[in-house]
């Protein structure tokens, strides 16, 4: 029977993070995961979904490009040619990660691991492997309902195995993934409907980038099917229809995905016979430190219920490491209040801090709003009308802190990071009054807003 200090059940970027930290301290770390090495994020999230959506991305800049006097000729996308090089660059990460185990002396098992008991795990192979700490950092998988013909619906993971393009797709789900994977699609030439319970595109960011996005998607000839509720698919592999309940039935399509949400990974890993606490949907209640209900076990990253993103993962597992190994460096656990995130969508869109139904729900009467939205330079010589890009800042308070600020449009994704430093630092509105801004970009207009006006849509927004 082998012992460790640590064993990490799940290879992706939270438990990657704890043996990465934890290791150089002289730490004995085991990593259990079957799959190759750095989780959704390396395989079917983050650095594939990017890659393509530069792919996206390039082709929407092309076809743009003649409205400042460049003539450009599209003949169209090597969708194969992309997916192969996606390929081989994710295979490098997981390369890299498996020599970076091994450098560090981890152990990597690359097999599936199951608690046996709150110090204990057993391989699929059958070995039983003892730790004085364990970290379940499965991750999540994508959600297929149990609708009748959901099999004819690919999934995100699929998404990125594909070599070739369809035709027509319906993506059923208006959330992040769901709406990434339609702007990208709709880009590179394939006809696109998004269908989905909910009554807006991006529910969980402020009502303001829900409606600039919805502009968007109508620009881009993108038909929303929102606030129906999805019975079954049905037809046949290549022309699959979607039965609404009602009667109502939509397509064919030659593909359908399904963009519903993920689950954590939790189900048959041991945990209610070792009596771990599960929650509803299969998430793990920690403390601020990861710990779970059982002494000696710890959980982090996509499982937990709690921003569900890379870096958070990442930061999670940074410093609960810190915490064991590294007291003197002062870590502090993650503030699950203060995420910055964006989406990918078409074009990108990010938010740091409260919505302003939230911020209302939290600071009642003190709320101003400061909101721009206007025409970027990047489409100024477009014909006809464009969407614009918008801006907002969510102030409380006396001194106008600044507790959320969303954007939508050109670029915001790379803005975004600078904002949310101040944000997290307390910045108030004054503040970014007396910053020179940068001029001319679209950045500079969140340090220009000048008229403000009260908070108001409490309650409309499902944001954590």
């Amino acid at each position: 029977m082998e012992h460790y200090d640590i064993i990490v059940i799940g290879g992706g970027s939270g438990g990657l993070a704890v043996a990465e930290r934890a290791a150089p301290h002289g730490a004995r770390v085991a990593v259990f995961d079957p799959k190759p090495l750095g989780g959704t994020c390396v395989n079917e999230g983050c650095v594939p979904k990017k890659l393509t959506w530069y792919s996206a991305e390039h082709m929407s800049h092309a076809r743009e490009a003649g409205e400042f006097g460049v003539d450009v000729e599209i003949k169209g996308i090597r969708y194969a040619d992309l997916a192969n090089k996606r390929q081989s660059m994710l295979k490098d990460l997981n390369q890299f990660w498996s020599g970076h185990l091994e450098k560090l002396d981890v152990t990597h098992i690359p097999e599936r691991a199951r608690l046996t008991d709150k110090n204990k795990v057993v391989s699929e192979s059958g070995t039983e492997y003892t730790a004085e700490r364990i970290v379940l950092a499965m991750g999540g998988a994508p959600i297929v309902p149990p609708l009748e013909g959901a099999e004819l619906g690919a999934t995100s993971d699929d998404f990125f195995e594909w070599t070739e393009l369809p035709g027509s797709i319906a993506v059923i789900g208006a959330g992040y993934i769901g709406l990434e994977m339609a702007g990208m699609l709709r880009s590179l030439g394939v006809k696109t409907d998004v269908v989905a319970m909910e009554d807006r595109v991006l529910e969980m960011f402020d009502p303001m980038i829900s409606q600039a996005l919805d502009q968007h998607m109508e620009y881009q000839g993108i038909d929303r099917h929102l606030g129906v509720k999805v019975a079954g698919l049905g037809g046949k592999p290549g022309a699959v229809t979607i039965k609404l309940e009602g009667g109502q039935e939509l397509g064919p399509y030659e593909k359908v995905l399904w963009a519903v949400g993920r689950k954590p990974a939790t189900a048959n890993m041991g945990l209610e016979e070792v009596g771990v606490e599960i929650a509803r949907g299969g998430i793990i209640p920690v403390d601020e430190w990861q710990a779970t209900n059982v002494e000696g076990i710890y959980a982090l990253g996509d499982i937990i219920g709690k921003g569900p993103l890379t870096p958070v993962a990442i930061a999670a597992g940074r410093r609960l490491a810190d915490h064991w190994y590294a007291p003197e460096s002062n870590p502090v656990p993650v503030d699950y209040d203060q995420i910055p995130t964006v989406t990918f969508t078409h074009p990108t869109a990010g938010m740091v801090g409260l919505t302003e139904p939230q911020a209302v729900d939290k600071h009642g009467d003190s709320v101003r709003i400061y909101e721009t939205q206007f025409g970027g330079l990047n489409r100024a010589f477009a014909e006809g009308e464009v969407p614009p890009v918008a801006m907002k800042l969510v102030c409380a308070g006396d001194d106008e802190k600044v507790v959320g600020i969303h954007m939508i449009g050109a670029n915001v994704d790379e803005m975004l990071q600078g904002f949310a430093v101040a944000v997290r630092m307390g910045a108030t509105k004054r503040d970014l009054d007396l910053t020179i801004p940068l001029h001319p970009t679209s950045a500079e207009e969140l340090v220009t807003l000048k008229e403000g006006r009260p908070g108001r849509q409490k309650g409309l927004s499902k944001a954590a």
